[in-house]
């Protein structure tokens, strides 16, 4: 059964290498963070979600965040919004923008999102969804696909439902958070509310929430997810995916050591570098340094002398310590 686990997926018209995708993550998933997710073993990486309105309006950060690189292939490009027509427009631009997959956000349980009736808001109003997905699915040539939560509180199962809904609107996969909008990020996922969702359809459902190595995937991939979608576990170790195909085809599998998890993070930077300059590029890397030093000796103290960082060269002068 192992053999099966891990294999090949298609979405819509998009063949994926393997059935392990990297979940968006506002503020962490960006281009050079794909590329290190896409070089770590991920069949499917997707962009932060991306404001439709904003697209509708021309802001210029939001088409900046549209933009793909070489390396980080198949990619899905996530918007979010509650207007079919603006969620319509926001699918063509991310099809003009080279994106493979176009992927909906119905998820995010921010409040400042669902108070614009985005994000997990939507699993409120299955009617609207459906239309939005429908409306998307009409103005691309791409797959559209939609990420969603069991529920909006503890104990409700709204899966199955919104699923068919999807289905039926043209939908080509689903991305399945197993934890209810009010639960956020914490508690444990349901495993049987992912498998009566993965059981309503036919198109591919990705359970999402809490893996953190193999044996997590193939508790999903066992309950009839068809594949994975890791988030918060690849945050400082964005190679966590060849080690959960290692595991999930029987193979060894160990924690990724403190120094190669420098020297993924020095890449990051060099990434990001390339991306928005040296001095811009360490800056944004500042909210994430925390992850990568998390549990290394004296790592309070190297995240303080991080935030003053201005170079390359500082930075590995620093992070040398933990590469030796």
């Amino acid at each position: 059964m192992t053999e099966k686990l891990l294999r090949p997926l298609s979405i819509g018209s998009v063949n994926l290498k393997n059935n392990l995708a990297l979940a968006p993550m506002a503020g962490i998933t960006n281009a050079a963070f794909r590329i290190l997710a896409a070089e770590g073993g991920a069949g499917l990486v997707v962009t932060e979600m991306v404001s439709a309105e904003s697209l509708k309006y021309g802001n210029k950060k939001s088409f900046q965040m549209l933009k793909l690189l070489p390396g980080e292939r198949p990619a899905a490009i996530q918007v979010f919004g509650a207007d079919p027509s603006s969620m319509a427009l926001a699918a063509q631009a991310a099809e003009r923008a080279g994106a493979d997959i176009v992927d909906v956000n119905a998820g995010c349980p921010v409040k400042k999102v669902m108070r614009s009736g985005a994000g997990s808001a939507l699993m409120k109003t299955p009617p609207l969804l459906g239309d939005i997905i429908s409306r998307m699915v009409k103005s691309v040539k791409i797959p559209v696909t939609v990420k969603f939560r069991v529920g909006l509180t503890a104990g409700e199962t709204l899966g199955p439902l919104l699923a068919r809904i999807c289905e039926e609107a043209g939908a080509a996969a689903i991305t399945l958070h197993g934890r209810p909008a009010s639960q956020f990020h914490s508690g444990p996922v349901d495993l049987a509310a992912m498998a009566e969702t993965a059981a309503a359809v036919k198109i591919p459902v990705f359970g999402n929430g809490g893996v953190e190595n193999a044996s997590g995937a193939r508790a999903m991939l066992e309950a009839g997810c068809a594949g994975v979608a890791v988030g918060r576990a690849a945050v400082f170790n964005p190679a966590v995916f060849a080690e959960i195909a290692a595991g999930l085809s029987g193979g060894p599998t160990s924690p990724v050591s403190p120094a190669v998890r420098m020297k993924l993070f020095l890449r990051f930077l060099e990434l990001n570098a390339g991306i928005y300059g040296e001095e811009r590029g360490l800056a944004r890397a500042r909210k994430l340094v925390g992850y990568w030093l998390k549990g290394l000796p004296g790592a309070a103290g190297a995240r303080s002398a991080f935030m003053r960082l201005k170079t390359l060269k500082e930075a590995e002068a620093l992070l040398i310590q933990y590469t030796e």
